[in-house]
C-alpha cells in the first residue's frame, strides 16, 4: 500500500535534568576533618536538530511523537562530577521549519549544516564542596540539578528548491523533471496528482547548477484546502522562479488558457506573494498538438501577464534545452533561496509562586528552596537584563523578601538558590 507523503508533524522534545550533587565528606587515614568533597551532577543532554539530506519527508516523525535526552549523573565522592547526559540529535529534511505548536512563531529554519540546539539540558546541582565556609566546615546538603527545557513544536517541511514546477496533474511535470536532471520520478499517464515531491539537480552548460522540484499536481481549490493543496503550496513558497508547464496538445479536451488562468488564480488566493513569484510558461506536449490555435491563445494570454514561453516536448526532449538556459539566466538575477528568520522570542514559564519557600539561615547564610522555585531558575536567562528584573519581581511579589527580613536577614548576607548565589541588598 503506497504511503502518503507527510510534510507536518507535531511533537515533545525534552532535554535531559542535570543530576544531584553529592553530599559526602573525605575520609583518609591519618587524615582529621578531611572536610566536604561531595561532586557535582553532570548536566543534561541537550535536544539537538540537525538537516539530513537523506531524509526527504517527516514520516519517521507519525508514530512517534516525544523524543527525550539523557539525564545528568549524580555527583559523587572525592569531588567526582557526574556523567553528562547523553545528548539526543534529531534529524530532519533540509529546509524544515520549526515552529512553537502554541503561538506558530518560527524557532528556527533548518536550512544550512549547523546543528541547532533546540533544547538545553539541565545544570546538574553543586556538591557540599561549594558551601564550606570557615564558620560552616561540615554543610551536609547539596542541590538538585534543575530540569531541563521541555518544548511543543510542530515541524513543516519546506522544500528547498530554486525552481518549482507547477501545473495541473498529468501535464509532464514529472517527465520534464526527468529529462532536464538526473532526477527519477515515477511518471504515467494519471489524472491524479503524485504524493511525493521530487527534486532534481539541474547541470547547465558552464559548470552552473540549479535545484528543480517538481511539485504535484495543484487543483482548483487547492488554496482552501482541496486534494494536497495546503500540504503542496508551501513547497512553492522557497523558489526562487516557478515554471509553468501547461498541456497545449489538446488531447484531453483541456483548454490551456483556462488551466493557465486556473492555476495562477490558486497561487493568488494561497498568498500574494507567491502570486507575484518570477514565472517561465513551458507550453509542453506540442509534439502532438492537435490545434495549434490553443498554443497561439496560450501565448497572446501568458504574454499579457508579462512572462516569458517555451513550446517544448518534454517527451521528445524538444526545446529543453533553451528552457533550461533561460531558467539559469533569470535565476542570476534572482535574490537567493528564501530562509525564514527566527519570530519566537521565549517566554518565561507561567509559574505558581503562591506554595511557601523553605528558608534556612546558618551563619550568615540564608538558603532558599522550594519546587516553583527551582523552576523558575531554569526558566531564567540570567544573562539578560529584563530576564533578571523578572526574576526579582516573582520573588518579591511572592513575599520572599519580606519573609526573609521579618527572619533577620540583613544587607550584605549571602543568599543561596539552588546554585545562584548573590548578596541580599534592600
Amino acid at each position: 500500500m503506497a504511503t502518503s507523503f507527510v510534510d507536518k508533524a507535531r511533537i515533545l522534545v525534552k532535554a535531559g535534568k542535570g543530576g544531584n550533587g553529592a553530599v559526602a565528606f573525605h575520609r583518609e587515614k591519618y587524615v582529621a576533618a578531611g572536610g566536604p568533597d561531595g561532586g557535582d551532577g553532570g548536566r543534561g543532554g541537550d535536544i539537538i536538530v540537525q538537516a539530513d539530506d537523506n531524509m526527504s519527508t517527516l514520516m519517521d516523525f507519525r508514530y512517534k511523537r516525544k523524543y527525550t535526552a539523557g539525564d545528568g549523573g549524580d555527583g559523587q565522592g572525592a569531588r567526582r562530577s557526574g556523567k553528562d547526559g547523553q545528548s539526543l540529535t534529531i534529524r530532519v529534511p533540509r529546509g524544515t521549519l520549526i515552529r512553537d505548536a502554541e503561538t506558530n512563531e518560527i524557532i528556527h529554519d533548518v536550512s544550512d549544516d549547523a546543528p541547532y540546539v533546540l533544547c538545553r539540558g539541565g545544570r546538574g546541582g553543586w556538591g557540599n564542596c561549594h558551601f564550606a565556609t570557615p564558620t560552616r566546615q561540615a554543610p551536609r546538603f547539596a542541590k538538585a540539578g534543575l530540569p531541563g527545557e521541555e518544548h511543543d513544536v510542530v515541524l513543516e517541511l519546506k522544500l528547498l528548491a530554486d525552481v518549482g514546477l507547477i501545473g495541473f496533474p498529468n501535464v509532464g511535470k514529472s517527465t520534464l523533471l526527468s529529462v532536464v536532471s538526473k532526477a527519477h520520478p515515477k511518471i504515467a499517464n494519471y489524472h491524479f496528482t503524485t504524493l511525493f515531491p521530487n527534486l532534481g539537480v539541474v547541470f547547465v552548460e558552464g559548470g552552473e547548477s540549479f535545484v528543480m522540484a517538481d511539485i504535484p499536481g495543484i487543483i482548483e481549490g487547492a488554496s482552501e484546502g482541496a486534494g494536497l493543496g495546503h500540504d503542496f503550496l508551501r513547497h512553492i513558497d522557497r523558489c526562487r522562479l516557478l515554471v509553468h508547464v501547461v498541456d497545449v496538445s489538446g488531447s484531453e479536451g483541456r483548454d490551456p488558457v483556462a488551466d493557465f488562468d486556473a492555476i495562477n488564480e490558486e497561487l493568488k488566493q494561497y498568498s500574494a506573494d507567491l502570486a507575484q513569484r518570477p514565472q517561465i510558461v513551458a507550453a509542453n506536449k506540442s509534439d502532438i498538438m492537435m490545434d495549434e490555435t490553443l498554443l497561439e491563445r496560450l501565448r497572446t494570454r501568458v504574454e499579457q501577464e508579462g512572462y516569458p514561453l517555451f513550446t517544448i516536448s518534454a517527451a521528445a526532449h524538444k526545446g529543453t534545452r533553451e528552457l533550461v538556459q533561460a531558467i539559469a539566466a533569470q535565476l542570476q538575477t534572482l535574490p537567493p533561496v528564501q530562509v525564514y528568520e527566527a519570530e519566537y522570542v521565549r517566554r518565561p514559564e507561567t509559574i505558581d509562586s503562591s506554595a511557601p519557600l523553605e528558608i534556612r539561615e546558618e551563619n550568615g547564610v540564608w538558603t532558599v528552596e522550594g519546587p516553583w522555585l527551582e523552576r523558575l531558575i531554569a526558566n531564567v536567562n540570567f544573562g539578560d537584563y529584563e530576564s533578571r528584573m523578572f526574576f526579582d519581581k516573582q520573588l518579591r511579589e511572592s513575599g520572599l523578601f519580606a519573609r526573609m527580613e521579618e527572619m533577620g536577614v540583613k544587607d550584605g548576607d549571602l543568599v543561596s538558590m539552588y546554585g545562584l548565589e548573590f548578596e541580599y541588598q534592600r
